[in-house]
């Protein structure tokens, strides 16, 4: 059996406004709280913990961070890798523009399932499978190159040949000026990201727990050819 991260899925959720969560209880743990959140992420964490980065969802702070660092106002497409239970999702919604898209990535149909529940924004498409498919979920959902890409998944947890492929593929479907943001326990995402997209920016952010690195690439404009003879 080949490791989960290479397994190919094909199941894919378009959040559509019809499909409105049941509202919460009074007790908070209702299907759209965030009790239910850490429910579904501390499930998919024992189910699958070399494929997820935390057993606790980001902070507020955090998400806060990545939507500056990610530029998330000015974006028309945007690919998350690793939504988990969706509170970065939710946080990056709020903040895209009420014409782009998001198409949010995941490999845990326990995640996937969560997310198309909580979620009825009809900006977000959730696909099942794995980040090294990502150019072929942008075709089959005819979605443009993405401005950015934001990815939680822990590079430092998988394969490295597994973690080189989607640093490639990334790289690849970004447009120059494309951004590629991933938010990290440990700094291996450089190691594997650096070679496709040069030296990134970074940043701590210590009101999350754990404290994320962040890293921040812009890939640049390919260089024009020069004169001939």
């Amino acid at each position: 059996m080949g490791h989960p991260v290479q397994e190919r899925r094909r199941d894919s959720v378009r959040i559509a406004s019809a499909s409105t969560p049941a509202a919460a209880r009074p007790d908070g743990s209702g299907p759209s709280s965030p009790w239910a959140d850490k429910r579904a992420f501390l499930s998919g964490f024992l189910q699958h913990p070399r494929e997820v980065g935390s057993v606790i969802p980001s902070s507020p702070w955090m998400e806060r961070r990545l939507v500056r660092t990610a530029a998330l106002a000015e974006a028309r497409t945007v690919v998350e890798l690793g939504p988990g239970t969706g509170g970065t999702t939710r946080a990056f919604l709020r903040a895209m523009h009420a014409e782009a898209k998001l198409l949010a990535i995941e490999l845990s149909p326990v995640f996937r399932d969560h997310l198309a529940q909580q979620q009825s924004d009809p900006r977000l498409i959730v696909q099942c499978g794995s980040a090294e498919q990502i150019a072929e979920f942008l075709r089959l959902h005819k979605m443009p190159a993405p401005d950015v890409v934001i990815s939680g998944i822990p590079f430092s947890t998988m394969p490295a040949a597994v973690a080189d492929r989607i640093a490639a593929a990334v790289a690849e479907v970004l447009p120059p000026g494309g951004r590629f943001v991933a938010y990290q326990l440990r700094p291996h995402v450089a190691r594997f990201t650096t070679p496709y997209l040069g030296q990134p920016s970074r940043s701590l952010e210590l009101l999350n727990i754990p404290p994320m690195q962040v890293f921040c690439w812009t890939k640049r404009p390919t260089a024009a050819p020069g004169p001939q003879g």
